[in-house]
């Protein structure tokens, strides 16, 4: 049975996505931080440690705010060009 999605919840979706980015850059910002303080010379100058720190942050706020925009397009534009189709079937019990 073929189904479409008629509405994404912006905010919802936003959040979750939001959550989900900032959380994954840690995966990359945390080595790469711990790479730069081990390897900056101690005389040239202060780290930006707080900028590595506050990239979690800027990567949630923007993640939430793009997801918040495409679900908010995609809403408006389903009633002119239909919803995303997707193909279901009911499980089998045996």
């Amino acid at each position: 049975m073929k189904q479409q999605v008629s509405r994404f919840s912006p905010h919802q979706n936003g959040k979750v996505f939001g959550v989900l980015m900032g959380l994954g850059s840690l995966v990359f910002i945390l080595p790469f931080t711990a790479l730069m303080m081990a390897f900056t010379p101690a005389g040239a100058g202060a780290q930006p440690v707080a900028m590595f720190l506050m990239m979690p942050v800027f990567y949630l706020i923007f993640g939430y705010l793009s997801v918040l925009v495409g679900c908010a397009l995609y809403n408006f534009m389903f009633k002119y060009l239909g919803g995303i189709e997707y193909e279901a079937k009911a499980e089998e019990t045996a």
